[in-house]
């Protein structure tokens, strides 16, 4: 439980300081609205942990893994992967190249999904159930939502006592709390070698993968980059239409395949691969229920998403100072997400399932109205600290309530790659529209904005009632 408070903790930090924070750090180098929300897709890395997680089920770090074992070097080699992109954000806090904040902010999401993805994998395989669920989501979602917080207030203060840089080089070490911890744990499995010599291969292994990792990440970058501006896609832009039109292709994708899917034997190539076998097994099991199940998973979090980027810019414009906010951020943020996700791992024990989904979508859209009602406030940190504690009391609630639910719909044979799967596709559409988020602000002002992320979070209610009666087929 301690554990994974504390790995939720160094997967909350990052995370904050690539959405959020560094929102906030963009706007005080002037840059446009519009720029600040096309950052938001930096967030995109943690939907498209599926491409990626199937290794993590199938390969294990050189080094670490003959002592610490399969889930435990993927997550050290993530913990590397971390600081090292925290560093570099640090190294370039002036943001005087925006492609090169860019690379280093997707390194950061990239590294902070993987340490997700295996600790998720670790956290399904140890407690299986709903009854053991519902305690270790609490415990790790207190360590996340409090580092977020940490990140949050932190990083905000440090900001405004001593610049970018040294709150980037702060919360990095923060972040790396896990990893000595990890290290002198017992080993997997007797006959695993020694402990120093697994360290340093394990660390001279992991310094290979993160320098490819990082080049084939500026390559990529670089020729999507291209492709943006040879279509027109610029401050400047209306990109709404494009982001609509590739939230539909999912959808359109996965109903094709289905009538194959469901019609394939267990010994059909789809099915036992190990690259998509995993994904599979997950249409196969629940059919044309899946494209329900999909559809309520992408829209359950997209007002707390929608809201994630902008309402810190949004606060900052009403004439709230960084040190304010980070106060805010703090004590009273810190209380509520932990009530929050406390309550909900609680009630997940003792309600049916669609009564504490239906609760957090209500507390979760009473978050984000709250930000229009702030917005209409004289400047007062009280009012601050009230629009703060009900949107994060309703992120931590209805967050914690998603994973146990999305953790009951995978096989346990493949808990990595579903969960990521399911998780990955749950922020796919939210990340995609959050990115469009400051050309919707342009057109409809952060009242029409909010108001809209607090409606879209009241509707996933609606898929409730079908939602109670899809069963999976047994295999």
């Amino acid at each position: 439980m301690a554990l994974y408070g504390l790995l939720g903790f160094a997967a909350g930090l990052p995370f904050y300081m690539f959405s959020t924070v560094l929102a906030l750090r963009l706007q005080a180098h002037q840059v446009p609205l519009a720029v600040i929300g096309f950052f938001a897709w930096v967030q995109l890395l943690p939907t498209l942990k599926f491409v990626w997680a199937p290794l993590l089920d199938r390969y294990v770090v050189p080094g670490f893994a003959r002592f610490f074992g399969k889930r435990r070097g993927w997550i050290m080699l993530a913990q590397l992967g971390i600081i090292s992109a925290m560093v570099a954000m640090a190294a370039t806090a002036s943001d005087a190249s925006l492609p090169l904040t860019a690379l280093f902010a997707v390194l950061l999401a990239f590294w902070t999904t993987t340490l997700e993805v295996a600790a998720d994998a670790w956290r399904i395989e140890l407690y299986p159930t709903q009854d053991e669920q519902g305690p270790i989501v609490a415990a790790n979602l207190w360590g996340y939502r409090s580092a977020m917080v940490a990140a949050g207030s932190g990083a905000l203060i440090l900001a405004d006592w001593g610049g970018w840089t040294i709150a980037y080089l702060a919360i990095a070490v923060a972040a790396f709390l896990p990893f000595p911890i990890l290290s002198m744990m017992r080993p997997e499995a007797e006959g695993g070698g020694g402990r120093a010599a697994a360290l340093v291969t394990g660390t001279a292994a992991a310094a290979g993968i993160l320098l490819a990792t990082a080049a084939a990440t500026a390559l990529i970058g670089s020729a999507l980059l291209a492709s943006a501006s040879a279509i027109g896609i610029d401050a400047k832009a209306n990109v709404t239409p494009w982001v609509l039109a590739l939230c539909m292709a999912p959808f359109l994708a996965m109903a094709a395949a289905l009538p194959k899917i469901r019609r394939a034997p267990a010994d059909a190539p789809i099915r036992a691969s190990a690259a998509i076998g995993p994904y599979v097994d997950f249409f196969w099991r629940y059919g044309f229920a899946a494209l329900v199940l999909m559809a309520f998973v992408s829209l359950y979090r997209m007002g707390d998403v929608l809201a994630l980027n902008l309402s810190k810019p949004m606060i900052k414009e009403l004439g709230y100072s960084l040190t304010q906010i980070g106060r805010a951020d703090s004590f009273v943020a810190l209380v509520s997400s932990v009530v929050g996700v406390g309550l909900a791992g609680w009630l997940v024990t003792r309600w049916p399932m669609m009564w504490t989904l239906a609760l957090g979508a209500m507390v979760a859209a009473v978050g984000n109205l709250g930000f229009v009602w702030l917005a209409h406030q004289r400047v007062d940190e009280t009012m601050l600290y009230l629009a703060t504690g009900a949107d994060q009391f309703g992120n931590g609630f209805a967050g914690a309530v998603f994973v146990v639910y999305l953790s009951l719909l995978v096989n346990p044979r493949y808990p990595g790659a579903q969960y990521a799967f399911l998780t990955g596709f749950a922020f796919l559409l939210p990340r995609l529209l959050a990115g469009a988020g400051g050309t919707m602000v342009n057109a409809i002002g952060y009242d029409g904005f909010f108001l809209l992320s607090g409606v879209l979070s009241l509707a996933a209610i609606v898929f409730l009632p079908a939602l109670a009666r899809i069963r999976a087929r047994d295999a």
